[in-house]
């Protein structure tokens, strides 16, 4: 791995046979801010925005952790009490602990629980993400710990993954593979994905269960991103924000406000670990 302090400081890991990078700012809640894949830029930056820490960030691979999508009143309710939480939790705004993978492959970065988490989430855990760049394709590990002793209480969580796919004109994207019904975010309703899918160019958030492999195909690019998921990592969601040049294209664990309805909220016992995979695979459009 290599320190660089341009533009911004941060990390690089690069496979020496392909070329393919992946450039990292662990302090600014383990984010993923690059992935260079067959000498082409895969994820959307918003440079500007990401040079104010006072924002939040708009690119890269955010890490949506104990929730995904927010919850009413942004307060998480649990037998002991009352826990403010803003929408998508904690992770993504706090430093995190960087190192490359034992076998050279990729890096792993790291959160722990801690005086920042504690008034938000009473559980003791260990959040591990492992990045391993493959052949023309990125692998994601997530491993979750919960650190507690035996007799605590379990620990309820949701994962979700943020990864801002550069594309030349969101309307020009397909996407296959998604279920006929998703979930609409912007009103709550079910809606049939085909026509959510009609209106990338001018803004969607949409949410799919128990979805298998999702492509993404660029046709100005001639590229396509498949997105292969294992469950209970299987939920995608698809948002668009008009003008950016950029397709939202995430893994989830659950749906929104999945801590208070229950609706695939996952659980760890003391001493547990929940191991979570999802894989992204880049090809040429012949």
């Amino acid at each position: 791995m290599l320190s660089i302090k341009d533009p911004w400081p941060h990390w690089t890991f690069e496979d020496p046979a392909s070329g393919d990078q992946l450039r990292l700012v662990p302090e600014r809640g383990g984010l993923l801010t690059g992935w260079r894949c067959g000498g082409r830029e895969i994820l959307y930056l918003d440079a500007d925005r990401f040079a104010d820490p006072a924002l939040s960030v708009r690119g890269g691979m955010p890490v949506l952790f104990p929730i995904c999508g927010n919850l009413p009143g942004d307060q998480l309710p649990l037998p002991g009490g009352s826990y403010p939480m803003r929408q998508h939790g904690f992770a993504r705004d706090l430093p995190w602990s960087l190192e490359p993978l034992a076998d050279g492959g990729g890096v792993a970065m790291e959160l722990n629980d801690g005086p920042a988490t504690r008034p938000h989430f009473p559980f003791p855990f260990r959040l591990r993400l492992e990045l391993r760049l493959e052949s023309a394709a990125l692998a994601i590990t997530a491993r979750i710990h919960h650190g507690g002793e035996p007799g605590d209480a379990a620990m309820p969580f949701s994962f979700g993954l943020h990864p801002y796919v550069a594309v030349a004109d969101p309307g020009a994207v397909l996407i296959q593979g998604l279920p006929e019904r998703c979930t609409d975010h912007l009103t709550m309703a079910t809606a049939a994905t085909a026509d959510q899918l009609l209106r990338l160019r001018e803004g969607v958030d949409l949410f799919c269960a128990d979805s298998g492999a999702v492509r993404l195909v660029d046709p100005a690019a001639g590229l396509s991103l498949t997105l292969e998921t294992t469950a209970p990592f299987d939920c995608v969601v698809v948002w668009t924000e008009t003008p950016r040049p950029m397709v939202c294209f995430e893994p989830w664990t659950a749906p929104r406000q999945a801590l208070v309805s229950g609706e695939r909220r996952l659980l760890l016992a003391p001493g547990e670990t929940r191991n979570l995979h999802c894989r992204y695979r880049l090809e040429t459009l012949a």
